[in-house]
């Protein structure tokens, strides 16, 4: 197939060999093999927007005459915008799909990584508690992959509501492997359980709430073909439900850009520091060792029953440099004495075409709910993965540093703008604060509609921008000071 053309929309001004022409001719360049030729004017448009946000900050920053004494403040919002601007840039300019293109970074060494079989054998997992409402439709579409080779575990963790009976029926009908726990022993250890049986090359879990297109794990394990070099690989999530309520459109949009551009941008560098829930590959190589102590993980001196997807993707990254000690302090476990694998330093990727959905809360306090577990997972993992990260390469420590400060800086940042301004008559400063966060969200919007042409529902971003710095940031003190609460099955959307 022949490559659309691409061109741009103007002829540049700029003398021949400057700055500005090497930019616009670097660009032409990295996104001709990729760029329909109807999207090349949405990208430079949101392109030219991105690039004048630091201008519109100090704009807006001179015009309600900020004092000096906030200099920390001014340059924590032009450093967000900047990111913003950072992340768009690499998500469409420095992204490959591992499915669809051979990736232009590859890991050093990496014709030294093992190969897999031209067809591996697939291990799909799931675990599941009381969720007679959404399995049959998990677990069905999870048999039709249309990837040939498939083994479908599935463990129900103590169920009460009748999941097992349906499983049972499911497993005479589809030939899929059903274990049942009488007692409840967790998500993680549950997951465990199922990896005990399985004998697949590569290993992917879902979620019980989830539909899997029916080729997107064909595209996955493809993905990991073709780049050996890939010990995990993420797919694309969207809202199966977004047509619920209100909160569940602002979610699903916001899943795009979480998906799309956040980890596309992380994946420009083999580095994503989430290999989400909804579908999630690894290679048996790069977690089977970590199995016992993801499933044992303990924090702030008690079991921890969340971080399952965050804190898996940390082992595969991060065993390099933490991977032996893993190892010895399980050194009793089946899944360390079975077999050894060397440590490596695989990369970790995203493959925007393989395509699930999930169902999202639908409510306020299932909301909420979901979010202070996100917030938890956040914390955990911070202890962990950020004690290395920075190892990974400057590029994808910035990011993950970046985004980590940016989280934890979110409830201070919020108090001071909504809270301490108005107090002290500064209402011009929670003016700024507040127009800056709707045109960070604004940003993210256009690339919803530059990816989804014709969807409307772009403007929903700038919603969710608001609820993330007006209600979902100060939810990271409460998860900090409620660590140890809580139990792994989701509230009822």
């Amino acid at each position: 197939m022949t490559a659309p053309h691409f061109s741009l929309p103007f002829t540049p001004t700029a003398p021949a060999g400057s700055a500005a022409r090497r930019l616009l001719t670097s660009l032409k360049r990295r996104v001709q093999p990729y760029l329909a030729p109807g999207e090349r004017i949405g990208l430079l448009r949101l392109l030219g927007l991105t690039a004048l946000l630091p201008v519109l900050y100090l704009i807006a920053r001179r015009a309600v005459q900020v004092p000096y004494q906030t200099s920390v403040i001014t340059f924590y919002g032009l450093a967000v915008l900047t990111g913003t601007a950072c992340l768009l840039y690499l998500a469409y300019t420095q992204y490959d799909d591992p499915s669809v293109h051979t990736l232009r970074r590859r890991a050093r060494g990496h014709e030294a990584f093992p190969a897999l079989p031209e067809r591996p054998k697939v291990s799909f997992l799931l675990a599941v508690k009381d969720e007679a409402g959404n399995v049959e439709a998990c677990v069905r579409s999870m048999a039709a992959s249309d990837y040939p080779d498939l083994q479908v575990v599935v463990v129900d963790d103590g169920s009460t509501d009748g999941t097992g009976t349906i499983l049972d029926g499911l497993a005479d009908e589809l030939g899929i492997t059903v274990i049942r726990l009488e007692t409840n022993v967790g998500k993680k250890a549950a997951l465990v359980r199922a990896c005990a049986v399985a004998d697949g090359d590569i290993l992917v879990f879902t979620d019980s709430d989830c539909v899997i297109a029916p080729d997107a794990l064909g595209r996955c394990v493809r993905a990991m073909v073709r780049h050996p070099e890939l010990g995990a690989v993420s797919g694309h999530c969207r809202a199966l439900n977004q047509r619920a309520s209100l909160l569940t459109r602002v979610q699903d949009v916001w899943y795009e850009g979480q998906f799309r551009i956040a980890k596309a941008a992380e994946a420009a560098f083999g580095t994503v520091s989430c290999v989400s829930g909804p579908l999630a590959a690894f290679r048996r190589e790069a977690i089977y060792n970590y199995l016992p102590a993801w499933a044992e993980d303990r924090f702030a001196g008690a079991p921890f029953r969340f971080a399952t997807d965050r804190q898996l993707t940390g082992y595969v990254l991060g065993q390099a440099w933490r991977g032996r000690a893993l190892k010895r302090r399980h050194a009793d476990s089946p899944f360390v004495t079975g077999r050894d694998y060397p440590e490596r330093r695989w990369l970790v990727g995203y493959c925007q075409s393989a395509r699930v959905w999930t169902n999202v809360p639908a409510r306020w306090r299932p909301f909420m709910h979901q979010q202070v577990r996100w917030k938890k997972s956040f914390i955990r993992n911070l202890f962990f993965t950020g004690a290395f990260m920075w190892r990974r390469g400057p590029v994808p420590a910035l990011l993950y540093y970046g985004h980590a400060l940016w989280v934890v800086a979110a409830p201070a940042l919020v108090f001071f703008h909504l809270v301490w301004a108005p107090l002290h008559w500064a209402v011009g400063l929670t003016l700024l604060y507040v127009s800056g966060v709707l045109l960070k969200g604004c940003m993210w919007g256009l690339a919803f509609r530059l990816d989804n042409p014709g969807d409307r529902r772009w403007r929903y971003r700038p919603l969710m921008s608001l609820l993330s710095c007006c209600v979902l940031a100060w939810l990271l003190p409460y998860a900090a000071l409620t660590l140890r609460r809580g139990i792994w099955t989701r509230t009822p959307a």
